[in-house]
């Protein structure tokens, strides 16, 4: 682990732990444990926008090759994803991850980096739209000074996230793996990098190949809106499960809004105590206390974990196999 990402890990360890705390940790898991085996059903919802998001990757596969298969996406995104939630790299790991997975299935690096790039990029401009559709409520709710400052911080938020994908997508554009292999080129010294050069390039050629098919790529935006869309469920189901339903439009406010405050913090390995501190400051507008907010957090922490530690087991025996193409 870099000293950088020992660093941000320290400072989400310290952020979640001061959150639960300021709070009291024993009525937080009071709430936490009404729930209790239905924190597998919640699991088990959860593979339904882990599935919209496999097939918003699955789009940009070259559909005449035999590794482009829909499990073979559904098994990138499940360990994408659990390397995002789990592994001290924070959001950067889960993309690398899943490009090794893809090349590991029989895909070229090239094409591999090229639909999960892509893919990435689609799935935080749907992340940026849903967003603003929570902003949307928000505002249509708003009725004293706080609302209006939490729906500033949203608005806030979001933006930061659409600086770095908008800052992201164009460098794509403009050649971003060449660039990239570049600048380390600077810092190798006496290293021959011209393998890496030409390949960064293919890259590059390759992503440019995947943006020219706007229909696929239309298509990967609508399926991850759809992923993030059908995410309420979860917080609905959560807070059923906890003993304080809300309505359709609360479980979207907080799923919204609280998802934007936690891709904010991509840098932080899984946004520990940003996104219980985002939670417990969206509990007013869907009428919740506190302790509900953060067993809310800490529910989707515990799915995480179910679906994140098989994930990382078989990431890592995948690797070693050498994780034949699905059929």
């Amino acid at each position: 682990m870099t000293r950088a990402a020992t660093l941000l890990l320290s400072v989400g360890v310290l952020l979640f732990v001061g959150v639960l705390a300021s709070q009291g940790l024993p009525a937080i898991m009071a709430t936490l444990s009404l729930a209790g085996w239905g924190l597998l059903l919640v699991a088990l919802f959860h593979l339904v926008p882990l599935g919209l998001d496999a097939m918003a990757i699955r789009v940009l596969f070259d559909r005449t090759r035999a590794h482009a298969t829909t499990l073979g996406a559904l098994l990138t995104r499940w360990a994408g994803e659990s390397a995002n939630s789990l592994m001290p790299g924070g959001q950067i790991g889960g993309p690398v991850m899943m490009t090794r997975h893809l090349a590991q299935q029989g895909m070229t690096m090239q094409d591999a980096a090229a639909a999960i790039t892509v893919s990435t990029t689609m799935q935080t401009f749907a992340q940026i739209a849903f967003a603003l559709l929570g902003v949307t409520l928000v505002g249509a709710r708003a009725t004293h000074l706080s609302t209006h400052a939490l729906q500033t911080s949203a608005l806030i938020a979001s933006g930061f996230l659409a600086v770095q994908i908008g800052g992201f997508y164009l460098l794509q554009r403009r050649g971003f793996f060449s660039k990239l292999t570049r600048a380390a080129s600077r810092f190798s010294g006496k290293r021959d990098l011209s393998h890496w050069v030409t390949q960064a390039k293919s890259m590059d050629l390759a992503v440019e190949a995947t943006y020219r098919r706007p229909g696929a790529v239309f298509a990967c935006a609508l399926l991850n809106l759809a992923g993030w869309l059908v995410g309420t469920g979860e917080v609905f189901l959560i807070l059923v499960l906890l003993g304080h339903p809300v309505t359709w439009v609360e479980a979207l406010l907080l799923e919204s809004l609280g998802q934007a405050i936690r891709g904010a913090a991509f840098a932080i390995p899984g946004a520990l105590g940003v996104q219980e501190g985002g939670y417990l400051l969206l509990a007013p507008l869907a009428g919740i206390s506190s302790d509900t907010a953060l067993a809310l957090s800490l529910a989707k922490r515990a799915r995480e974990l179910m679906l994140g530690l098989p994930g990382l087991l078989y990431l890592r025996f995948s690797k070693r196999a050498g994780a034949p193409a699905p059929t």
